[in-house]
Protein backbone atom coordinates (compact mmCIF):
# COMPACT_ATOMS: atom_id res chain seq x y z
CA UNK A 1 0.00 0.00 0.00
CA UNK A 2 1.26 3.45 -0.82
CA UNK A 3 0.76 5.72 2.12
CA UNK A 4 3.35 7.93 3.78
CA UNK A 5 6.01 6.06 5.78
CA UNK A 6 4.59 4.86 9.06
CA UNK A 7 5.81 3.16 12.17
CA UNK A 8 6.69 -0.51 12.02
CA UNK A 9 3.85 -3.02 12.45
CA UNK A 10 1.06 -0.56 11.61
CA UNK A 11 -1.85 -2.38 10.04
CA UNK A 12 -4.57 0.28 9.83
CA UNK A 13 -5.34 2.85 7.16
CA UNK A 14 -8.08 5.39 7.77
CA UNK A 15 -9.81 7.03 4.82
CA UNK A 16 -12.11 9.89 5.80
CA UNK A 17 -14.56 11.60 3.47
CA UNK A 18 -15.55 15.07 4.65
CA UNK A 19 -19.14 16.26 4.45
CA UNK A 20 -22.19 17.34 6.39
CA UNK A 21 -24.84 15.01 7.84
CA UNK A 22 -28.49 15.37 6.90
CA UNK A 23 -30.58 15.03 3.77
CA UNK A 24 -30.45 18.77 3.08
CA UNK A 25 -26.69 18.52 2.44
CA UNK A 26 -26.60 15.16 0.63
CA UNK A 27 -25.96 16.52 -2.88
CA UNK A 28 -24.09 19.72 -2.11
CA UNK A 29 -20.59 20.60 -3.26
CA UNK A 30 -19.39 20.33 0.34
CA UNK A 31 -20.42 16.65 0.42
CA UNK A 32 -18.32 15.54 -2.53
CA UNK A 33 -15.91 13.87 -0.07
CA UNK A 34 -18.77 11.69 1.17
CA UNK A 35 -19.93 10.95 -2.36
CA UNK A 36 -16.41 9.83 -3.28
CA UNK A 37 -16.12 7.68 -0.16
CA UNK A 38 -19.44 6.03 -1.09
CA UNK A 39 -17.95 5.08 -4.47
CA UNK A 40 -14.86 3.61 -2.76
CA UNK A 41 -17.03 1.69 -0.28
CA UNK A 42 -19.22 0.33 -3.06
CA UNK A 43 -16.24 -0.83 -5.12
CA UNK A 44 -14.69 -2.51 -2.07
CA UNK A 45 -17.99 -4.05 -0.97
CA UNK A 46 -17.87 -2.20 2.36
CA UNK A 47 -21.11 -1.29 4.12
CA UNK A 48 -20.85 2.04 5.94
CA UNK A 49 -23.13 1.34 8.88
CA UNK A 50 -21.17 1.22 12.14
CA UNK A 51 -21.34 4.24 14.42
CA UNK A 52 -18.16 5.13 16.27
CA UNK A 53 -15.98 8.15 16.94
CA UNK A 54 -18.76 10.53 15.87
CA UNK A 55 -18.63 8.88 12.42
CA UNK A 56 -20.32 6.29 10.27
CA UNK A 57 -17.70 3.69 9.41
CA UNK A 58 -17.05 0.49 7.53
CA UNK A 59 -13.98 -1.74 7.71
CA UNK A 60 -12.33 -4.13 5.28
CA UNK A 61 -9.05 -6.03 5.34
CA UNK A 62 -6.96 -5.88 2.19
CA UNK A 63 -3.66 -7.74 2.03
CA UNK A 64 -3.47 -7.98 5.82
CA UNK A 65 -4.13 -4.26 6.32
CA UNK A 66 -7.31 -2.98 7.95
CA UNK A 67 -8.93 -0.21 5.90
CA UNK A 68 -11.34 2.00 7.83
CA UNK A 69 -13.69 4.15 5.76
CA UNK A 70 -15.32 6.97 7.73
CA UNK A 71 -17.87 9.76 7.24
CA UNK A 72 -17.71 12.17 10.21
CA UNK A 73 -21.09 13.22 11.57
CA UNK A 74 -19.73 16.34 13.27
CA UNK A 75 -20.52 18.78 10.43
CA UNK A 76 -17.76 19.99 8.16
CA UNK A 77 -16.16 22.68 10.31
CA UNK A 78 -15.72 20.26 13.23
CA UNK A 79 -14.39 17.31 11.20
CA UNK A 80 -11.13 17.24 13.15
CA UNK A 81 -12.93 16.01 16.26
CA UNK A 82 -14.04 12.81 14.52
CA UNK A 83 -10.71 12.33 12.73
CA UNK A 84 -8.77 12.69 15.97
CA UNK A 85 -11.07 10.16 17.68
CA UNK A 86 -10.63 7.70 14.79
CA UNK A 87 -6.83 7.97 14.98
CA UNK A 88 -7.01 7.29 18.72
CA UNK A 89 -9.52 4.45 18.44
CA UNK A 90 -7.46 2.60 15.83
CA UNK A 91 -4.08 3.55 17.35
CA UNK A 92 -3.10 5.11 14.04
CA UNK A 93 -0.74 7.94 13.19
CA UNK A 94 -1.52 10.88 10.89
CA UNK A 95 0.66 9.13 8.28
CA UNK A 96 -2.00 6.36 8.23
CA UNK A 97 -4.68 8.88 7.24
CA UNK A 98 -6.11 9.94 3.89
CA UNK A 99 -8.76 12.69 3.81
CA UNK A 100 -11.08 13.19 0.82
CA UNK A 101 -12.82 16.54 0.36
CA UNK A 102 -14.15 19.19 -2.01
CA UNK A 103 -11.94 22.02 -3.24
CA UNK A 104 -13.29 25.21 -4.80
CA UNK A 105 -9.84 26.04 -6.17
CA UNK A 106 -9.84 22.98 -8.46
CA UNK A 107 -11.92 22.73 -11.63
CA UNK A 108 -14.98 20.48 -11.66
CA UNK A 109 -14.34 17.05 -13.16
CA UNK A 110 -10.80 16.84 -11.80
CA UNK A 111 -9.03 15.97 -8.57
CA UNK A 112 -5.62 16.40 -6.99
CA UNK A 113 -3.66 14.08 -4.75
CA UNK A 114 -1.11 15.37 -2.25
CA UNK A 115 1.00 13.56 0.34
CA UNK A 116 0.80 16.51 2.73
CA UNK A 117 -0.03 20.18 2.78
CA UNK A 118 -2.05 23.01 4.22
CA UNK A 119 -5.81 23.39 4.55
CA UNK A 120 -6.00 26.08 1.89
CA UNK A 121 -9.42 27.74 2.04
CA UNK A 122 -11.18 24.66 3.44
CA UNK A 123 -12.50 25.07 7.01
CA UNK A 124 -13.05 21.33 7.49
CA UNK A 125 -9.39 20.67 6.72
CA UNK A 126 -8.34 23.55 8.95
CA UNK A 127 -10.12 21.80 11.81
CA UNK A 128 -8.57 18.42 10.98
CA UNK A 129 -5.06 19.89 10.94
CA UNK A 130 -5.69 21.85 14.15
CA UNK A 131 -7.09 18.82 16.02
CA UNK A 132 -4.44 16.29 14.96
CA UNK A 133 -1.61 18.81 15.07
CA UNK A 134 -0.12 18.27 11.60
CA UNK A 135 -0.77 18.52 7.88
CA UNK A 136 1.48 15.52 7.23
CA UNK A 137 -1.18 13.17 5.92
CA UNK A 138 -2.44 12.32 2.46
CA UNK A 139 -5.40 13.99 0.86
CA UNK A 140 -7.47 13.78 -2.28
CA UNK A 141 -9.24 17.00 -3.26
CA UNK A 142 -12.14 16.86 -5.71
CA UNK A 143 -12.75 19.94 -7.84
CA UNK A 144 -15.93 21.94 -7.33
CA UNK A 145 -14.75 25.22 -8.83
CA UNK A 146 -14.67 27.79 -10.05
CA UNK A 147 -16.73 29.86 -7.65
CA UNK A 148 -19.21 32.05 -9.58
CA UNK A 149 -18.47 35.75 -9.11
CA UNK A 150 -21.94 36.61 -7.82
CA UNK A 151 -22.26 33.82 -5.21
CA UNK A 152 -20.77 33.91 -1.69
CA UNK A 153 -18.50 30.93 -0.93
CA UNK A 154 -20.65 29.59 1.93
CA UNK A 155 -23.78 29.72 -0.22
CA UNK A 156 -22.04 27.96 -3.08
CA UNK A 157 -20.57 25.03 -1.14
CA UNK A 158 -23.90 24.39 0.62
CA UNK A 159 -26.10 24.64 -2.47
CA UNK A 160 -27.47 21.54 -4.15
CA UNK A 161 -25.27 20.70 -7.12
CA UNK A 162 -27.15 21.88 -10.24
CA UNK A 163 -28.12 19.20 -12.76
CA UNK A 164 -25.76 20.74 -15.34
CA UNK A 165 -22.75 20.28 -13.00
CA UNK A 166 -23.55 16.78 -11.73
CA UNK A 167 -21.84 14.86 -14.57
CA UNK A 168 -18.59 16.80 -14.08
CA UNK A 169 -18.65 16.49 -10.29
CA UNK A 170 -19.44 12.77 -10.59
CA UNK A 171 -16.54 12.32 -13.03
CA UNK A 172 -14.16 13.98 -10.56
CA UNK A 173 -15.47 11.80 -7.72
CA UNK A 174 -15.05 8.61 -9.80
CA UNK A 175 -11.50 9.57 -10.82
CA UNK A 176 -10.65 10.36 -7.19
CA UNK A 177 -12.11 7.01 -6.09
CA UNK A 178 -9.92 5.27 -8.69
CA UNK A 179 -6.84 7.00 -7.22
CA UNK A 180 -7.80 6.01 -3.68
CA UNK A 181 -8.35 2.39 -4.71
CA UNK A 182 -4.95 2.37 -6.43
CA UNK A 183 -3.31 3.73 -3.28
CA UNK A 184 -4.79 1.10 -0.99
CA UNK A 185 -4.25 -1.80 -3.36
CA UNK A 186 -0.67 -0.92 -4.38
Amino acid sequence: MRFLPRSINKTVKIIVGLGNPGDKYAYTYHNVGWLTLDIVADRLGVKLSARECESITGVKSIGGEKIVLAKPQTFMNLSGTAVNQLLGRYKAEPSDLLVVYDDIDIEKGTFRYRERGSAGTHNGMRDVIAKIGTGDFERVRIGTGPLPEDVPLISYVLMTIPDADRPLVAAGARAAADKILNLIKA
